[in-house]
């Protein structure tokens, strides 16, 4: 694993840690950072100890409090278009493993279009969320007028995105932007239990998982009934569902071998 300036990497197997380390700057996400969250995204996926991904914030203040505006205000209309964010959640969204948001504070811009492209978040209770990016004369560029209605719906999507306040833990638990809040000592407890639950899995099936609701969400309800009984079908043919059948009728834990 290389030595990185801006992000940490830690893995506690089956759990791989990436943490924000920009804490005197709450986080803010620059392209060094983006750059190197790709780098460590890609090193951990290939790594077949780790089978979750989680997404941290270092210093306890915040999990990151949006783009660094710095490099914002330099913005053409031709770096505009890049992926940049979007690039980063949609190469979450891809992934095999599942992808953990670990949301500990601010939580705003950027920083949550990039929990947006995570599978699950969960957050403490003094955690902030907020689409702020009207007040600067812009609009997201993340993901978050796609995800955010897909995700919440779009009455409490077009309330945040156009008023661009702070939604607290307990608003992000109702509109289900969250799914989970805990004690910030509490939290990475919490985020390896849910880590070892879907090590639990068969391989393919969190993959399978995925896939079917992303495209489901993207096509008819026909087309995405369909797609399920095809990945089923497969599912069917392989040793891991011999494996959890015959683990289950004779009362042990299964031994998936990804095959």
């Amino acid at each position: 694993m290389p030595v990185f300036q801006t992000i940490t990497v830690d893995i506690d197997a089956p759990l791989g840690l990436i943490t924000l380390n920009r804490p005197e700057k709450h986080n803010a996400i620059s392209l060094k950072t983006l750059e190197e969250l790709h780098q460590a995204v890609d090193q951990l996926a290939e790594d077949e100890d780790v089978r979750v991904i989680s997404f941290w914030g270092a210093g306890g203040k915040a999990f990151a409090s949006g783009s660094d505006l710095t490099e914002v205000a330099d913005r053409d209309l031709k770096k505009g278009m890049e992926p940049i964010v979007q690039g980063l959640a949609a190469k979450l969204e891809g992934l095999p493993k599942v992808t953990i948001a670990a949301i500990d504070g601010i939580c705003m811009g950027g920083g949550l279009e990039i929990a947006l492209g995570c599978d699950l978040r969960i957050c403490t209770p003094k955690s902030r969320f907020a689409t702020p990016e009207g007040k600067l004369g812009i609009i997201p560029g993340g993901g978050a007028t796609a995800r955010l209605p897909r995700l919440i719906g779009k009455s409490w999507a077009l309330e945040m995105l156009l008023m661009g306040e702070a939604m607290d833990a307990a608003q992000a638990l109702q509109m289900g932007l969250v799914t989970r809040v805990t004690e910030p000592d509490q939290l990475k407890q919490a985020v390896r239990k849910m880590a070892l639950h879907l090590a639990g899995y068969a391989p393919f099936v969190p993959h399978f998982m995925k896939i079917m609701v992303q495209q489901g969400l993207e096509g008819s309800s026909a087309a995405a009934l369909a797609m399920e009984k095809f990945a089923q079908s497969a599912l069917l043919q392989t040793e891991d569902k011999q494996e959890g059948i015959d683990a289950f009728i004779n009362k042990r834990s299964p031994r998936f071998k990804g095959r």
